[in-house]
């Protein structure tokens, strides 16, 4: 737990960064201050899921996990901002032709509804212009589609009440993930590079490319950090939780049986293979999409980010600079910060400091379940 308990004049308050995801929580609130952004508390918990056996029993487990960090942090208010589940949210790539612009987002919504059987008057559906493409002889507009059904957003919305949250806004996991690393591309230089923004979630990998502060492509996944204990588990004949701790125990230099080394050793740069060869494939279908569009270099978040193994295979397949995250970098971390817990290496909080950062960027409160549907679901995006 991190917790910054001194005030400074001139601070915005930012709501709270809520990441539930399908190992842990993770929450972030952050401040605006005269000379950049301060973090007034940070905190995460595991999510325990032995003897949870229902739907019902998830959410209960999710809610007093919420509750427990919010009693033991000093989180201020009770405004937050939070991302659908990742298996949630459903996303695609259209083009346009010049000569449909004028009826895009008719044309988009009705494409959006048809894809994922939604309904168009009701469901959440936003989108982004992603760029410009050639297609033939002819010149296209692509869009990326963000798209979920209004029950899974009041479903979301009433877990969040539960916890004894005010919700201001709903996000998409990639649009936050996107927005707390595009505020480090200041520079010219920078802005003018395209970067891939890469997190390794428990059971799901979101991609994004990103150029000039835009997004330009997006592709999640079901390959998480979950696959490298699950594939070790699988070649040992053990359970996945004796393969985490097996894990553990290597990373942390104990002695391991040699052959046992070596046969999670040679499973672990499998598995890291496959999911490298899959994001080899995005930027391939970027650099071809995007002609002349250089990728300069990819940077990792998530808790898969912390897999050397994965780093080492990722940097090989792209051939490309490839680096651990630093969400927190340029931020304040104030006077009190306990036991270093929290730094600028904390890779798991990438996706909650970007949900925070939303606030920044939508300060009027919206407290009504139909005023945060109404809400782009993107920050930035058409609705």
């Amino acid at each position: 737990m991190f917790t910054s308990n001194w005030m400074r004049k001139n601070e915005t308050v930012l709501p709270i960064g809520l990441d539930i995801g399908h190992s842990s929580i993770k929450m972030v609130q952050l401040a605006l201050i005269d000379d950049g952004v301060r973090i007034l508390a940070a905190d995460c918990a595991t999510l325990n899921w032995e003897d949870v056996a229902d739907e019902e029993a998830q959410r209960s487990l999710v809610v007093r996990t919420v509750q427990q960090l919010l009693a033991r942090g000093r989180f201020r208010g009770r405004d937050v901002i939070s991302a659908l589940p990742s298996d949630a949210l459903r996303i695609t790539s259209l083009r346009l032709a010049e000569a449909e612009m004028q009826q895009a987002e008719r044309t988009l919504r009705k494409e959006a509804a048809h894809r994922f059987g939604l309904n168009p008057r009701t469901d959440a559906i936003r989108y982004v212009l992603a760029g410009s493409v050639r297609q033939g002889d002819e010149l296209k507009n692509e869009y990326i589609l963000f798209a979920t059904d209004d029950e899974t957003i009041k479903s979301h919305i009433s877990l969040l009440e539960e916890t004894g949250l005010n919700p201001r806004g709903i996000d998409a996991g990639p649009c936050a993930l996107f927005r707390n690393f595009d505020r480090m591309m200041r520079r010219q230089e920078d802005r003018e590079r395209t970067i891939i923004f890469i997190d390794v979630g428990h059971r799901y990998t979101t991609v994004v490319f990103g150029r000039a502060g835009e997004i330009c492509f997006v592709k999640q996944m079901a390959f998480g950090a979950a696959r490298f204990a699950e594939d070790i588990a699988g070649k040992l004949d053990i359970s996945t939780g004796d393969a985490a701790a097996l894990r553990l125990k290597m990373q942390s230099g104990e002695s391991v049986d040699a052959n046992t080394r070596r046969l999670v050793v040679d499973t672990l740069h499998s598995t890291a293979e496959q999911l490298a060869a899959e994001i080899s494939l995005c930027l391939r279908y970027y650099t071809v999409t995007f002609r002349g569009k250089r990728v300069d270099r990819a940077i990792m978040a998530g808790g898969g980010a912390h897999e050397m193994t994965l780093l080492d295979v990722m940097k090989h397949h792209l051939a490309i600079d490839t680096e651990v995250a630093e969400p927190l970098r340029g931020f304040d971390l104030g006077r009190n910060e306990t036991d270093g817990e929290l730094n600028v290496l904390s890779a798991d909080y990438a996706l909650a400091v970007g949900l925070s950062l939303k606030g920044a960027a939508a300060p009027g409160a919206m407290t009504s379940e139909s005023a945060i549907r109404s809400e782009p679901v993107l920050e930035g995006a058409q609705s």
